[in-house]
């Protein structure tokens, strides 16, 4: 669904078919702590210890309970202990405990949030859902979203509940375009609007395909500084949640634009498909300066065949990433067939792997980075090499050097 100026401009699909929401979720209850937090002064700077806030064995220490409800807020607790509804990926890359001091690093981290939802419940005496239906969904119109969409997650891995939400397109559309109106809706203020600025403001530099994190919101335009997405105004913000699921907030174009996958919990659209989505959007209507065309199709250079492909890549290095952070990368791809990746500056490889070129393609399997295994069609123009997936989209923007 796309909204500008306030009014439905394009959509399809179901809008109305209510979708689980995976981590989008989180900026609902950012606007829900927004709502409640005048009636708390100070309450961003509690700490866990001062709200009894512990888990199961093995138990939180007397530091990790230094940490406030601002560092939940910003995902930087620096508590990494397990928590529910985790993706495996998500445990698999999670810190080592004890690692970080409380505020001193960032991690996307749902122990951080599961324990939001909690303080944010016994702070108010009711449930997340409740309080959703009764100062957001119903003062700004939702038409689909019911009290009974929400339910908790239990298990054994913590003793916080993850909060799971159940809403349509056009739902998350008005919900978007609330906070886009800086939180008001009509005549009358839902969010306050200083939360709105604080929360969506960068406090974290993320790594991901995003600059930067504020509270529960993903904060700044997409990465493009591995390959070319689409450029979008700076002051973007968005919820995004696993399945394609995004809600993109466009303050400088009054723009809202959402997306939800009914096939949840498959993948969905991966995020660059997202960003080419944006930019056909944005280029079908008028809009300048988003960045170039990064399909196959658009691509300068010729596609190498096979063998002309291994020789040219064959003891190689594609060097690219040079504004991400930790970049510029170098993977070297050895005559016998390995792969050694480096970050900048680096002397010991941070991943490893193989390559092979089968079917005039440059496939890749690595041990960290992901994916994992990946084929990519090579479109070369001199030195600069520009690697593209099966759907024409390009992921890789190199260049090679011996």
């Amino acid at each position: 669904m796309i909204v500008q100026h306030g009014l439905v401009v394009g959509e399809w699909g179901d809008t109305a078919a209510k979708t689980p929401l995976a981590s989008a979720r989180k900026s609902l209850l950012s606007a829900l702590i927004g709502i409640a937090a005048p009636h708390f002064p100070n309450a961003l700077d509690r700490t866990l210890g001062e709200l009894g806030i512990d888990d199961n064995a093995p138990s939180l220490t007397a530091e990790e309970k230094t940490a406030t409800v601002r560092d939940l807020l910003e995902a930087r607790s620096g508590v990494y202990h397990p928590a529910l509804c985790e993706a495996p990926v998500m445990a698999e890359q999670r810190p080592v405990r004890f690692s970080h001091a409380p505020g001193s690093f960032w991690y996307y981290n749902n122990w951080d949030f599961n324990v939001l939802g909690a303080i944010y419940e016994h702070a108010t005496g009711g449930s997340i859902f409740g309080a959703f239906n009764r100062e957001v969904a119903r003062p700004i119109g939702m038409q689909d979203c019911r009290r009974t969409d929400g339910q908790y997650v239990t298990g054994a891995a913590s003793v916080y509940p993850c909060f799971m939400f159940r809403m349509s397109a056009r739902d998350l559309a008005r919900f978007a375009l609330l906070y886009l109106n800086n939180g008001r809706w009509g005549d009358r203020q839902i969010v306050p609007e200083q939360w709105v600025r604080e929360s969506t403001r960068s406090y974290s530099q993320t790594g991901f395909f995003v600059s930067g994190y504020g509270y529960l919101w993903w904060i700044g335009p997409m990465d493009n500084s591995v390959a070319p997405l689409v450029r979008l105004p700076p002051d973007t913000y968005f919820a995004w949640g696993y399945g394609g699921q995004f809600a993109f907030l466009m303050p400088a174009d009054d723009l809202v634009v959402v997306t939800l996958n009914a096939h949840y919990p498959d993948l969905g659209p991966e995020f660059r498909k997202v960003g080419r989505l944006l930019w056909l959007m944005l280029d079908a209507g008028g809009f300048s300066d988003i960045g170039p065309d990064a399909s196959i199709e658009a691509a300068r250079g010729k596609p190498e065949d096979g063998a002309a492909l291994s020789r040219l890549l064959a003891g190689k290095t594609l060097v690219y990433g040079d504004a991400a952070i930790g970049g510029p990368f170098r993977a070297r791809l050895g005559h016998d067939g390995t792969i050694a990746v480096f970050k900048a500056g680096g002397r010991a490889a941070f991943d490893t792997g193989t390559w092979r070129v089968p079917d005039d393609k440059y496939c890749r399997d690595r041990h960290k980075s992901t994916p994992r295994h990946a084929c990519y069609a090579v479109i070369r123009d001199g030195a600069d090499v520009q690697l593209f997936d099966h759907d024409g989209l390009m992921v890789v923007d190199a260049r090679l050097t011996e």
